[in-house]
Order: structure tokens, then sequence, then C-alpha cells
């Protein structure tokens, strides 16, 4: 548990950092993860990205479902531990284990017999896209997401205890074991065959394993919150009910957000391979925003959680601030970036003259939101550290499924695909400008900040 940080007390300005670099690193190393794939892939062609990037967005669903534990268990165990009590903590630990792995067995299945239909979806016109994307969706929605929700699971509750270092640890070392298998089983090594996008599933898959693996073995040596977890015992259906309910809005969003994903990119197919590949490869190069601001929402609940169980509001309020003024300087650097240097950044992908004009479009329209973004993600960290799940994911649920009729209507005008982009970018700006808004009004009409909370000795 040397790892752990304590959030409590001290500067919070450092604490906050020291506790978010890692989760912020640990992003970086999620998306490299499918930065590498693009890199590799990418050099197979526009189609194999398109497949790729076609079983990718059921994934994104899996991954979304599985949120409901990590969250949960996240931030029940962040204000247990505030409480300064860490055999409740140990039990909504095992709560989110066994909820997880529940709801992912449930995806597994799914994956296993509708498989066909789900890639049948896109509609793709050459028979070699289709076989690829239902190759990759079943390597990587079996074996790879279960092992991405147990690794999940590990890194919330980790972020929750205040130790953000061992999960940036552990997905490093699966990264860079996803570097050297990507390039030998996409084009093969030696009397290792090449697999195409088959072998960039099984790298990406393998990782996973490994980073599940020394997850395991970290938590078995170290002990702390993990020594004696009851995850292999009877469920206590009062934790997880007390999981359900916190993570049951933040899953609910990202389910939404992630059919909503599909059926935008079905819109999107639409325009041809070229443009999935744009929004796959464009998506992945924008994440770099998000993903941080996604990190950094998880080190602000954690730090905002234990304050706040411990009854410290004057600690919520200065780390809200502090947290939300490093998140706007990295939104508008993003914003920078992706508006001067679009060109640079995508043709690290793909090349191809047509789809690189499209990639530099997407990147130049999705920068204008970026700032937006960064401030969703901090004031939804805060949202879920006081416990209130259910206004972030209202916000981002409503605002998200504005850009169906957006993307069906701005593409009519000139705009042609870029309105899609468009639609968007609109609603990233809405939903962070409407939740950073409602979060100062909560927290005002509530009187949170007037003074700090007693807890009861336990």
């Amino acid at each position: 548990m040397s790892k752990q940080v304590n959030l409590l007390e001290g500067s919070i300005l450092g604490k906050l950092s020291v506790l978010a670099l890692p989760i912020m690193m640990t992003a970086f190393v999620q998306m490299a993860y499918n930065l590498v794939d693009m890199v590799w892939i990418g050099q197979l062609g526009s189609n194999a990205v398109a497949a790729v990037g076609a079983a990718g967005t059921y994934l994104w669903i899996a991954d979304s479902c599985t949120s409901v534990a990590k969250t949960g268990g996240q931030i029940k165990v962040a204000h247990s531990i505030g409480e300064g009590n860490p055999e409740k903590a140990k039990q909504f630990g095992a709560s989110a284990f066994q909820m997880g792995v529940s709801i992912i067995m449930l995806c597994i299945l799914f994956v296993l017999f509708g498989h066909q239909l789900m890639v049948g979806v896109f509609q793709f016109t050459e028979e070699q896209v289709h076989v690829d994307a239902v190759n990759y969706l079943l390597i990587t929605g079996t074996i790879g997401v279960l092992f991405s929700t147990i690794n999940q699971i590990f890194t919330g509750l980790y972020t929750g205890i205040g130790d953000s270092k061992t999960p940036f640890l552990a997905n490093a070392v699966g990264l860079v074991i996803n570097l050297v298998m990507d390039p030998v089983l996409i084009f093969g090594v030696g009397f290792i065959p090449a697999m195409g996008v088959i072998g960039a599933a099984v790298a990406t898959a393998g990782a996973q394993g490994v980073v599940t693996l020394l997850f395991l073995l970290i938590s078995y040596k170290r002990g702390g919150l993990f020594q004696g977890m009851p995850v292999f015992r009877k469920p206590k259906m009062d934790y997880i009910k007390q999981v359900w309910k916190l993570g049951f809005p933040v899953g609910l969003q990202n389910v939404f957000m992630s059919g909503l994903s599909l059926i935008i990119a079905s819109m999107i197919a639409a325009w041809g391979a070229d443009a999935i590949a744009v929004q796959k490869v464009g998506g992945q190069v924008e994440s770099i925003a998000w993903m941080i601001a996604g990190g950094f929402s998880m080190a602000v609940n954690s730090f905002i959680g234990q304050n706040y169980g411990a009854g410290k509001m004057q600690r919520v309020r200065k780390g809200y601030n502090a947290a939300m003024t490093l998140m706007v300087i990295w939104g508008l650097l993003c914003s920078l970036v992706l508006i001067v240097f679009p060109e640079f950044l995508f043709q690290i992908f793909i090349r191809e003259t047509d789809v690189l004009d499209m990639g530099v479009s997407y990147l130049r329209i999705l920068g204008v939101c970026q700032l937006c973004v960064c401030m969703e993600g901090c004031s939804t960290g805060a949202f879920n550290g006081l416990g209130e799940t259910r206004i972030p994911s209202a916000v981002s649920i409503v605002f998200n499924l504005a850009r169906i009729p957006m993307a069906i209507l701005l593409p009519m005008t000139p705009l042609g695909l870029d309105g899609i982009w468009w639609a968007l970018t609109i609603s990233a700006i809405l939903k962070g400008v409407v939740l950073t808004a409602w979060y100062l009004l909560y927290v005002h009409k509530r009187k949170l900040y007037e003074q700090d909370r007693e807890i009861p000795a336990v």
C-alpha cells in the first residue's frame, strides 16, 4: 500500500496532481493500445482500419456496460476509506468484481451468438472488410473484454484508495507487450505467419491478459484492500445495490453513448469505408484530450469522494477549483494542437490523399470543442465523487441524443460529411457548459461548501 496517496491531508494541488498524473499516464497508455493498432493496421489500408473501427464500436458498448461496476465500486470504496472503514471498502470492492464479471459474461454470450448480425449493421460492400471485422470482434469481444473488465475494476478500486501508480505500471507493461506483438502478429516474422487484422486482435487480447495477471500478483503481494476481499463468497445484495445505484447512471450513459455512436457510425458508413477510417483514426487522435479529461475525472472522483466521506467540504471545494484550472489549460492546449497541426497528426496513420483531406477537416472541427470536453470531465468527476451520478449522466444522454437530428440535418447543407463532425462538436460544447454551470448551482443551492460535516465514528 506504499503507493497510496493520503488525499485527506496536505497540499490539495500537490495531492491531486500526484494522484492525477499516473491516471493521465494510464489514459495515455490505454489510448496507445488503440494508436499502436492503428499505426500498424493503417499500413494494411483504409479497409482494414474500417473493419477494426466497426468491431471497436461494439467493444465500446461492452466496456460501457462494465463501467457500472467500476464507477460504483470506486465511489463507494473512496467514501469508505474517507470514513475510516476498510472492511466496508473490501466488501464494496468484492461487489464490484462480482457485478462486473457477471455483466461482461452476458456481453460475451451476445458476441458469440450475434457477431454476424452485429457486423452486418455496417453493410460493408467489400466482403473482406466484413470478414476482418467479424474475426476482430470474436477475439477482442470475448477473451479481450473479459481481461479488460477485470483490469478496469482493478484500476477503479486502486484509484479509489488513492493509488493510481499501480494501474499505470500494470498497463504500461501491457503496452510494451502490445508494441512488440502487434507488428510480429500482423505482418509475421520467421515461422510466425502474417495474420493481418486477426494478429492485431490477438496482440491486444494477449496484452490485456498479461495486465490482469500483473494486477493479481501485485494485489496478492501487497495486500491492503485486496487482502481477504470476499470476491468468491456469496454476494451481499445490500452492497451490490449500492454499487449498482451509483454505477447504473454512468453505465446507462456510456451504453447510450455507445449506441448513439453506433447510429452515427452507420450514418458515416453511408459515405464509404474512407469516412469510417477517418472517424476511427481521427477519433483516436482527438481522444488525447477526452481520455486525459476522463482520467483526470477519475482523480477528481477519488479526491472528492474520500474528502466527502470524511466530511472535509473545504478540501472538496478547493480540489474542484484546482482541477478545473488544470483542465482548462489542457483543453486549450489540445484545441490549439488539433486546429494548427491536423495534417501532421493524421498522416502518422493514413497518407492516402483523399482520406488525409477528410481527416484534416475532422480534426480541425473537433478541435473547437476540446476545452468543453475537459470541463465536462472535471465536473463529472466532482458530481460522482459526491455520490451524485445521475446529473452528469442525464446531461450526457440529453445532449448526445441531440447529435442524431443534427447529424441528419447538417450533412444536407453544403457542409456534407463535415456536418456530422459539427454535430459531435456542438453537442460536446453544450455538455461541458451546461454540466459545469449545473455543478456550481448544485453546490450553491445545497450550501455544501459552507462548513465541514461531522462524520460518526466507526
